[in-house]
């Protein structure tokens, strides 16, 4: 039946039938769960060119606790940290951030400070081997890292 031969009252009923039909659809989907925050997004690696030095856990390269490092993480020989000066936290080396260092296998980890007002500088740790961190001296090399997300970031303060 097309729309000029139904009556007045046929095509009132079918407006508020597709009216009903609207509200209802409307209604059903404020109670629909929100959808979930969105993940957070890789961002590109950072790279940046460092002079680089390295460091032993001896009092006379750092202080009375030469195994304590500036978050209070206990440095033990062999493991894979970086200590950053202060410019480098600024630009996303926070505590924590895993660094690809040029030259040396693996990631290390963000875990101390340099004791000097150097910047773009980090010193590799190397233990209790003195020979191995004079071996490797004063080099500039690039260094890469995932500046952090703002969940990661979070957990890191």
């Amino acid at each position: 039946m097309s729309a000029r031969r139904r009556s007045a009252g046929q095509r009132v009923r079918s407006l508020g039938l597709t009216i009903g039909v609207a509200l209802v659809a409307g209604a059903c989907a404020h109670l629909a769960p929100p959808p979930p925050p969105p993940a957070p997004t890789a961002r590109p690696p950072r790279s940046l060119l460092v002079t680089a030095t390295a460091y032993n856990s001896t009092p006379t390269q750092t202080d009375a606790r030469p195994h304590e490092a500036a978050w209070g993480d206990r440095l033990v020989p062999g493991m894979r940290a970086i200590a950053v000066s202060r410019d480098l936290e600024a630009l996303g080396l926070a505590y924590g951030t895993r660094v690809r260092v040029e030259g040396l296998p693996g990631e290390y980890r963000v875990l101390d400070r340099t004791g000097t007002d150097a910047s773009r500088h980090i010193d590799v740790y190397m233990g209790t081997d003195v020979r191995a961190a004079r071996a490797f001296g004063r080099r500039r090399l690039r260094i890469e890292w995932e500046p952090p997300t703002e969940q990661t970031a979070d957990r890191a303060r």
